[in-house]
């Protein structure tokens, strides 16, 4: 029997990256998927792949920045599977970069659009499904930049995940006497799409990867790994927590 054996768990960003090997992961570990993200062929692909597997997951592609979307997530968890436990929020943006005195209104507001209020809508009616089920676990994407670090031009991207930290806290705050838990991990730099898009050239990535206290960027299953333990029985006196899987670059100074 697998840790997540009879949960049902709904991920966000799913299609790639951190939510895709999260998927993976939880799917291994017997958990019944509702996968979500913008384009639906990566989904179906991710889908098919699962129940392949020996898995089970459906897939329903939208915009999270969409509370109809945030409701369509959980109906379909509830329609296929009869309930919902687990809820990865893991969809976001790194959104408009540059000079603060430089970016847009709309710029700002996307970036917050996405990475907050998504993960807000996301979570208001998963948790108001899981009361109903006596309790389930919620996770949030947010990083080590603007908690413990930042860096020029990317104002937008820091306050929306330091965003999560409260708001993470809050939540673990009102609904943990209902037996709902509420925790984000908070990446350093991750392999992913994301972060090459970013660090597109070889100079780039060798000064990103000197940040670290193990002198290399983190691996997509390695983050899925810290999510599993949220997800499961193990962190069952966790909540409310802001866990750093980080590879040591919020210590570091050399």
């Amino acid at each position: 029997m697998g840790r997540l054996a009879g949960k049902v768990a709904l991920i966000t960003g799913a299609s790639a990256g951190i939510g895709r090997a999260t998927a993976r992961l939880f799917a291994a570990e017997g958990a019944k998927l509702v996968i979500g993200a913008r384009r639906q062929g990566e989904l179906e692909d991710l889908a098919a792949e699962i129940r392949a597997s020996g898995g089970d997951a459906v897939a329903l592609a939208g915009d999270v920045q969409s509370e109809d979307y945030a409701k369509a997530l959980v109906a379909l968890a509830v329609q296929k599977f009869g309930r919902l436990d687990i809820a990865f929020n893991n969809a976001g943006t790194l959104g408009e970069v540059g000079p603060s005195t430089e970016v847009s209104e709309s710029g700002w507001n996307n970036t917050l659009a996405v990475n907050l209020t998504g993960a807000f809508l996301g979570a208001k009616h998963q948790i108001a499904q899981m009361l109903i089920n006596g309790g389930g676990s919620v996770i949030f994407t947010s990083t080590f930049v603007g908690h413990t670090a930042s860096f020029p031009g990317i104002a937008a991207y820091a306050a929306s995940k330091a965003g999560l930290i409260g708001l993470t806290q809050t939540l673990a705050a009102e609904f943990g006497p209902r037996g709902v838990r509420v925790n984000a991990i908070l990446p350093g730099a991750v392999d992913t799409a994301m972060y090459r898009t970013k660090n597109n050239t070889a100079e780039s990535q060798a000064f990103v990867t000197s940040l670290h206290a193990l002198k290399r960027v983190g691996k997509p299953d390695e983050l899925a790994r810290s999510v599993l333990f949220f997800a499961s029985d193990d962190s069952s006196f966790v909540t409310g927590t802001a866990s750093l899987v980080d590879g040591g670059v919020s210590i570091t100074r050399t």
